[in-house]
This record gives structure tokens, C-alpha cells and sequence, in this order.
């Protein structure tokens, strides 16, 4: 955290109000602490947790699936986001299957909303600038965290240095 922190300062100047720390696990009360005294009080953390699921299903009444970018509300720390599904201005769907939601879930005390937090992570399938896939449907956070944590555990024992916050995003 402290060298995110001191990239993104170098990149503009200024630490970020709000960071958002993804990851598929709860963070318990403990981590999210850390993450705080990490970042300074400048900074507000929120712990976001992100799974897949298929535990809620969502059918239209035509042919067609559910609308890329619906949500449904459970309450103000908990919602289903389709990240894939039917997307209006192509008039398709690139799936085959009834697409499947992502639960997302705010964790410990944030005074972000549900809205913010699920807008946020519907951006982030569309930004991966690294591969052609459009709308990916996982948010390019959680994907590139698979991904290093595959590198990671290859060159494990080997001193890399990190690089500039700007390419992990």
C-alpha cells in the first residue's frame, strides 16, 4: 500500500480521498485497519468484495436476456450486477447462456454507496486495455490480481522491482 500510495502522489501530486481494495474473500475488520494505517487518514478505504454467482437468475419477458449494466439492490452494502447480458447499442448478446451476476458486497464501515460501488466495478469490465475481449464481465482489477498473482508465484524468491502504479491499471 505505502508504494501504491507513493506512485499515485508522484503521478499527481496529491493522495486519492477514496481507494478501493478488491478481493474475493470479506475483509475482516483487522485488514481493513491495515489497509487505513497503510494509506494515512487522508485516504478512506473501502474493502469490496467481489464473487461470482448463480444464485439469482434473471429473466425477461422476450427473448432476450437481461440488459448489460442491470443491478438489483439488496440493501446499502449488497447487490448483483449482470456485467454481461443483451447491450442495446449492438442489439446482441455475446453470450450463449442466461448471463449469471456478480455479488458484490461492501465491506466494514464505508460511507460509499452500493450505487457508487457497483458503477465503479461496471466500468472497470470495460477498461481493459491489455486484451481485445469487450466487456469482459470481471472487473479488470480482479483480473489483473489473477494474473500477478500467477507471476508472483512463479518468479517466487526472485527480487523484481515493482512498477509504476500506472501499469497496474
Amino acid at each position: 500500500m505505502p508504494e501504491v500510495m507513493d506512485a499515485y502522489k508522484k503521478e499527481h501530486g496529491i493522495g486519492p480521498n477514496e481507494m478501493f481494495v478488491h478481493g474475493r474473500t470479506r475483509f475482516n475488520h483487522e485488514e481493513l485497519e491495515g489497509f487505513r494505517e497503510a494509506v494515512g487518514d487522508q485516504t478512506e478505504i473501502t474493502g469490496v468484495r467481489i464473487t461470482r454467482t448463480n444464485e439469482v437468475k434473471t429473466f425477461t419477458s422476450g427473448d432476450l436476456p437481461v440488459n448489460r449494466g442491470t443491478a438489483l439492490l439488496v440493501d446499502d452494502r449488497l447487490g448483483y450486477l449482470w456485467t454481461s447480458g443483451y447491450i442495446d447499442h449492438l442489439e446482441t448478446y455475446q453470450g450463449r447462456e442466461t448471463p449469471n451476476p456478480l455479488r458484490v458486497e461492501i465491506c466494514g464501515r464505508s460511507s460509499s454507496t452500493i450505487e457508487t460501488v457497483l458503477a465503479d466495478i461496471m466500468t472497470l469490465t470495460k477498461m481493459n486495455f491489455n486484451s481485445s475481449i469487450f466487456a469482459d464481465g470481471f472487473p479488470v482489477s480482479m483480473r489483473f490480481a489473477e494474473a500477478i498473482g500467477d507471476v508472483l508465484m512463479a518468479t517466487e524468491g526472485r527480487k523484481i522491482p515493482p512498477l509504476l502504479f500506472r501499469h497496474y491499471i
